[in-house]
């Protein structure tokens, strides 16, 4: 089978299992893009992007332009004659670096196209409480998530799952499309079709921290799949009032029950061995949680922190 030379683009874990998954196939990786080294934390400790680190170990080459317009940069990616660009989890690309190679520039998207375009589509999947979503490779073009289609696979969401463990199930089966993609894309033998015209398609939005508060009025399941999507990023929050004291409260997981209540929506009931939370239609109970300026625990190791629960209200 023929091998294509291939320029890889991207960032977090979810690029990098693409990445190895290119570098142990037949393909020859010729140069890796990704995002500068960063200083952060208290030390200003200098952290490097996973993908970063993988290139470094398999030695591959790797370039780190704070601007993809920079001429110099350009000049270097265009001599590397890549028969092929790979993107995943990376930035905005101009159209004078993905029209570069040969075959074209496809990138993995973690979601069935057209449905969830943008950033958080494993997120939202979860949130609106989708059985199946996917993973889809297609030919990038101006438009953000919107280019011809090349390969789709489609997954199964377990009940109860939340975005972490989905993210890693996807991580795996997207890599694996990768390969078949550039496989197709080496013997001619995949068909791109445009995506299909949906009237309103459903979007994944970039996520912002105003965007993670729970309501507590909205329906006891609506809650649940909420909690689970912002699961474990970047965390679904509450307000304990604690004392005096206001404390943003992560909660990672929990089980609902729907029953009738004269309580208002927020409510909280709390005791040795009860967190409970009323909503519109019955009880939240969460299972793990993280309180502010603490780690994250499970309910019983919680309640053990307290002493006097009297003073704990939600805000």
């Amino acid at each position: 089978m023929k091998s294509l030379k291939v320029v890889f683009l991207g960032t977090p874990e979810f690029a990098k299992t693409a990445l190895e998954a290119i570098h142990q196939s037949h393909h020859q990786v010729v140069g890796v893009i990704t995002v500068a080294d960063k200083a952060s934390g208290r030390g200003q400790k200098i952290h490097q992007s996973p993908v970063k680190i993988y290139a470094d170990e398999n030695n591959l080459a790797v370039f780190q332009p704070e601007k993809l317009r920079n001429p110099e940069f350009l000049q270097q990616i265009k001599s590397l004659d890549a028969d092929v660009f790979v993107v995943v989890a990376f930035r905005m690309m101009p159209k004078v670096l993905f029209e570069m190679p040969k075959i074209g520039t496809f990138n993995l998207h973690a979601s069935l196209l057209p449905d969830y375009r943008g950033a958080a589509p494993i997120n939202y999947a979860v949130i609106n409480g989708e059985e199946k979503t996917g993973v889809t490779t297609f030919f990038i073009n101006e438009k953000i998530d919107e280019g011809n289609i090349l390969l789709q696979e489609e997954l199964q969401i377990l009940p109860d799952e939340n975005a972490g463990s989905l993210h890693d199930r996807l991580m795996e089966i997207g890599s694996k499309l990768i390969v078949s993609t550039l496989n197709g894309l080496a013997e001619d033998s995949i068909k791109e079709r445009p995506q299909p015209q949906v009237e309103q398609p459903k979007n994944a939005f970039k996520i912002f921290k105003e965007d993670t508060k729970i309501n507590w009025h909205a329906p006891s399941k609506v809650i649940h799949q909420f909690i689970l999507g912002m699961s474990p990023y970047p965390a679904a929050f509450t307000t304990l009032k604690i004392g005096e004291e206001d404390k943003g409260l992560k909660v990672f997981g929990g089980k609902f029950e729907i029953t009738n209540h004269d309580k208002i929506p927020g409510t909280l009931v709390i005791s040795k061995n009860t967190f409970k939370i009323y909503t519109q239609d019955g009880i939240y109970e969460p299972l793990e949680l993280q309180l502010e300026g603490k780690k994250r625990m499970n309910i019983k190791d919680f309640l053990n922190g307290f002493r006097n629960f009297d003073e704990i209200k939600m805000a």
